[in-house]
């Protein structure tokens, strides 16, 4: 194996500018209003609600917060949804996928909102995102797509031919491919670094490794024991995604951590960035384990994401190594480039990949987010505290209906996984091929 295949660092990228801190000890309250279990992206955003409207609320992160997903992700405001348009009309109806289409919108322009009039520095780019066909008959579809997206919800969205892709992206990796506008890129680790300082002035209070153990209800509501304690309080809020734990077993039959990796190249001259990443855009694909991957905000080094099959703590070396490959095939002249980060952070799927609202014996739940959580996060996790406080008309969202279902034999370790990514390999494998004949 050659040296120069090795990351420098196996650390988030993102944790040199916004290092990931356990706060100062403070005494539990021996009353709340709201318990929330994570101190997330959405966990933040719901506590800061509620604390600006008077609620005594106090949050609890098993691990520092912000150190889970929050600040390991790709920073994309994409705001994906899993399931495409027809496959959520066949299972839930024509008006829930309109909903949840128009919402993907909304969802979008209240984080822009919420980092303008908040002042959060957190490199926000609103640059755009094109997505890469894999063959001409993808394009096509893709292109109708891009078209039909524009028509309904007045999004810049359009359809880019393989002739003109280099105005893109400088490969020639795909048979062109679409884009949109209203994507773009932040620093997801300031983003939380900057959450949590608004929501600690706000008069949150969070406190940093202290897990939940259990939440068993009571006449007054509920007693919610954690490692420094047990505190009462009259509402609980679950906001954990792809690190839920034993605290919250209802939630955990139901969510399906799924590891996701990034490598960060060197910095790389100027030139070869512009001729690279021309329009300095967010990157993607259309494979079941496609990339995806961006500029750093600063456009000195490019970023690359994609699924990691290792579980536990193994050598990291051969999942980086996939993700360079993949980095070289889109890319061929960063064959000789070093890594200098590889790290892995978990994603949390559900059976139907839909991020929801639900409500369980009267504990509400935020949470699965499929891989998008820097735009529905925050988004959910604020409906949710307006839902607590019955502000119905607020709270409105296409996302809070019946809880995903659970996962027969599943009760936290996903042994099942290495499985299903082979299989998605093998789908790509023959995607590709009919792609490419």
């Amino acid at each position: 194996m050659h040296e120069e295949k090795v990351a420098d660092k196996n650390t988030p990228y993102w944790w040199e500018a916004a290092p990931v801190r356990p706060l100062p000890s403070q005494p539990l309250a021996k009353r709340l209003d709201v318990a929330i279990v994570g101190a997330g992206y959405a966990g933040l955003s719901a506590g800061l609600v509620l604390a600006r409207e008077g609620r005594s609320v106090a949050a609890f992160d098993a691990m520092n917060p912000g150190e889970g997903a929050s600040s390991r992700n790709g920073g994309i405001t994409s705001g994906s949804i899993r399931p495409d348009y027809a496959t959520i009309t066949r299972r839930f109806g024509e008006a829930k996928a309109i909903a949840i289409e128009a919402e993907g919108r909304r969802a979008r322009e209240f984080l822009y909102d919420f980092i303008e009039t908040e002042g959060i520095d957190c490199d926000f780019q609103l640059v755009g995102r094109f997505m890469g066909a894999l063959g001409y008959d993808q394009y096509e579809k893709m292109a109708r797509g891009a078209e039909a997206l524009a028509k309904r919800l007045g999004i810049e969205s359009y359809a880019v031919p393989h002739a003109e892709q280099c105005n893109y992206i400088g490969t020639d990796f795909y048979r062109g491919g679409t884009v949109r506008m209203d994507i773009g890129g932040l620093h997801p680790a300031k983003l939380h670094a900057e959450l949590l300082r608004v929501a600690l002035a706000s008069g949150l209070t969070v406190h940093s490794r202290t897990p939940v153990i259990s939440i068993e209800k009571d006449v007054s509501g509920f007693r919610v024991a954690t490692s420094a304690g047990t505190v009462q309080a009259r509402q609980v809020l679950v906001c954990t995604n792809g690190y839920t734990d034993g605290g919250a077993p209802f939630l955990r039959r139901r969510l399906v951590p799924v590891r996701s990796r990034i490598i960060v190249t060197e910095e790389l001259p100027p030139e070869l960035m512009a001729r690279l990443m021309p329009k300095l855009m967010m990157m993607g694909e259309n494979r079941e384990l496609g990339f995806y991957y961006r500029p750093s905000p600063d456009g000195m080094r490019i970023l690359l994401g994609g699924r990691d099959s290792s579980r536990g703590n193994s050598d990291p070396t051969a999942p980086t190594l996939r993700l360079r490959n993949g980095l070289i095939e889109i890319f061929p002249e960063l064959e000789k480039v070093r890594l200098s980060y590889s790290w892995f952070g978990n994603v949390a799927m559900n059976r139907d990949m839909l991020p929801r609202i639900f409500e369980k014996d009267d504990i509400v739940y935020a949470t699965g987010f499929c891989g998008s959580g820097v735009v529905w996060a925050p988004w959910v996790g604020t409906r949710a505290a307006y839902k607590l406080m019955g502000r119905a008309q607020d709270a409105g969202t296409a996302f809070d209906f019946r809880p995903p279902a659970s996962i027969p034999f599943y009760r936290g370790d996903p042994w099942f996984l290495p499985a299903i990514i082979k299989g998605y390999a093998l789908q790509d494998k023959i995607a590709w091929w009919r792609a490419r004949r």
